[in-house]
């Protein structure tokens, strides 16, 4: 395993302010943002392809900080029922699959996406129930009409820049939200779709990120560090499908936290353990977005809290079994 970042917080330095930041903090690796919700100021595909100079700059700066890109991320609504945000995600995930390309890089994070009700919507529409029945028709235009048909012709798109791996990460408000959607989507269009293994958006809706990732084997392409905290008395009143500010920390259900401060080492330790169990050797990508802390705090002490618990060596034989 190797100790990585989501560089995105640290968009008020330089990326070779921000790879020196991380790699004097013991960081391995880094995921990247490259359009999407997480823009680009970082790295802007379509400025780097066409100048292979700033291709040759960004390897030489990874190389000076003894740094690997675990992933490009673009995190985006390719199938928004408004066709300009469509058109617009869909374009950055392509860019970055012709940018993974130059860097050798095969894995992409983003979103599922979510459709409209119907052809004419003009917003996303998330079901979170089978009842009344009107849902269940609305789920099968999403997944039948738009959602499968797109991510088929994507990822064959993606495989011929070389990423082999889409890492959707399962995000509430999107089709994919859980490991059952993900399976789902991954059944119908192939093994280029995985996850990008959140817990922070798990633990909130009741799921157990050990059992979770169990069920997933061989379905977990990237992983996010991030933790959340569910507040008991909140949750207990209304529950955790939660639409008040995520600024309004004192009312709401759950608020995402640095790793450590929702959940404790015992937590995390077998969730890296298990992780291992199912034959994931890749990043542990932290992602700062804890609002009680600043970012280099939060950074820092998820930095601290994940080095002695990661497991950077190979397995050993089991020689006494």
């Amino acid at each position: 395993m190797k100790l990585g970042v989501l560089t995105v917080p640290l968009y008020g330095r330089s990326l070779a302010e921000a790879f020196g930041y991380l790699a004097g903090l013991g960081v391995q690796s880094v995921e990247i943002g490259t359009g999407g919700f997480p823009g680009n100021t970082h790295l802007n595909p379509v400025e780097v392809l066409n100048d292979p100079s700033k291709i040759e700059e960004l390897k030489g700066l990874l190389e000076k900080n003894n740094l690997t890109i675990s992933a490009l991320s673009c995190h985006g609504n390719p199938v928004h029922p408004n066709k300009e945000i469509a058109v617009k995600d869909h374009e950055d995930f392509v860019n970055t699959c012709k940018l993974a390309e130059k860097l050798g890089v095969d894995t992409v994070v983003t979103f599922s996406g979510c459709p409209g009700d119907h052809a004419g919507a003009k917003y996303p529409n998330w079901v979170t129930c089978a009842w009344p029945a009107d849902f269940l028709e609305i789920l099968k235009y999403q997944w039948d009409d738009v959602l499968i048909p797109y991510w088929k012709n994507t990822a064959d798109l993606a495989k011929n820049h070389g990423v082999t791996k889409i890492a959707l990460e399962m995000h509430p408000g999107f089709c994919v939200y859980n490991p059952r959607t993900l399976l789902q989507l991954r059944e119908a269009v192939g093994n280029s779709i995985g996850a990008n293994f959140d817990p922070s958006h798990l633990f909130w809706q009741g799921i157990q990120p050990v059992e979770a990732l169990k069920a997933m084997k061989g379905a977990v392409y990237h992983f996010h560090a991030k933790d959340t905290r569910v507040d008991n008395f909140n949750a207990a009143v209304n529950g955790t499908l939660e639409t008040t500010r995520y600024d309004d920390i004192l009312n709401r259900g759950w608020v995402f936290r640095t790793v450590g401060y929702g959940h404790g080492e015992s937590e995390w330790k077998s969730i890296i353990s298990t992780l291992r169990a199912i034959g994931y050797d890749g990043a542990i990508s932290i992602e700062h977005e804890d609002a009680l802390m600043s970012i280099e705090e939060g950074l820092e002490k998820a930095i601290n809290f994940l080095k002695p618990i990661l497991m950077y060596d190979k397995a050993a034989e089991m020689w006494w079994a």
